[in-house]
């Protein structure tokens, strides 16, 4: 078992923390909100430091699942980030979903102080972090990665390696994409059968095991259909996970028309008041267009 620092108690992390615990290590918790971080040590028996150096301090290995670009630099920069207080040889994994700009500066900042980096995003959402099943996409080198598979393990159902620096980041951005496209098509197709007078659940028993088939159509068609959307990745975020890919798109040459749309699509849904809403509320878009 070893000594893990976890940096972050949102959705995802507080139970993230919690399968590290469950699993025999040795879990001190930092959050920026400090009750927080004091109820997880509470309920998990582990322990809360007031700052990230300090919850890194004699941690082999410190994990983090923050906000953003300048969340993240801000757990490891500084006198109080989290790099200050590791030693060498120890390894700092990454979940929060990134840039790959900051995950590489970070990555040899990092390596720089003899500190190993694995930028590891996750998908799965809340539910997946809940129940120890995230699927893990994984960047750094092949030695740190092999160390810090097994500490990910508590949590991630399928964890695997695509690279070197900043992959993982750029296997989450297609990931995203590839989510913005299927919501948006199932939004249309449900709302289409509203219109047609179809009841939408009996037709996705018949249609789900098929070519049109999807993690959202099977988990999220029901929740669409009763308006209710309360049960997955808020609007606001997937905005800034989109914000990245349509950057780093521009950056690289690679065209995302429909991932620009469904962008401005969201854009709308917040302007609905609707940013806390999960992905799967673009269906309320189309409702409120063609009421």
């Amino acid at each position: 078992m070893a000594k893990v620092a976890f940096l972050g108690l949102g959705v995802m992390g507080y139970p993230m923390a919690g399968h590290l615990a469950r699993a025999g290590h040795e879990v001190t918790v930092y959050n920026r909100t400090a009750a927080k971080a004091d109820r997880w040590a509470a309920e998990h028996g582990g322990s809360a430091a007031p700052t990230p150096r300090a919850a890194a301090e004699g941690a082999e290995f410190v994990m983090a699942c923050v906000g953003n670009d300048d969340d993240l630099a801000q757990v490891c920069r500084g006198d109080d980030g989290a790099f200050a207080g590791m030693g060498a040889g120890a390894v700092f994994v990454d979940h929060t979903t990134v840039s790959a700009a900051i995950t590489r500066a970070l990555d040899a900042e990092a390596r720089a102080q003899g500190i190993g980096f694995v930028d590891a995003p996750v998908s799965g959402g809340q539910a997946g972090a809940e129940n120890g099943v995230l699927s893990i996409m994984c960047g750094g080198t092949e030695g740190d990665y092999a160390r810090a598979e097994p500490i990910m393990q508590a949590y991630g159902r399928t964890v695997k390696r695509l690279g070197e620096s900043g992959a993982g980041q750029i296997a989450k951005m297609m990931n995203q994409i590839c989510i913005a496209g299927l919501v948006q098509g199932l939004a249309e197709a449900l709302r289409f059968g509203e219109k047609a007078g179809m009841d939408g659940k009996a037709v996705v028993e018949v249609i789900q095991g098929g070519a049109a088939g999807s993690w959202q159509m099977v988990n999220r068609h029901a929740t669409m259909l009763d308006g209710k959307f309360d049960y997955g990745f808020a609007v606001d975020w997937m905005r800034k996970d989109l914000g990245i890919c349509l950057q780093t798109g521009n950056e690289i040459g690679a065209p995302l028309p429909m991932t620009a749309l469904v962008d401005q699509f969201y854009k709308d849904i917040q302007q609905m008041g609707g940013g806390r809403w999960d992905t799967s509320s673009l269906i309320e878009r189309l409702r409120r267009l063609s009421s």
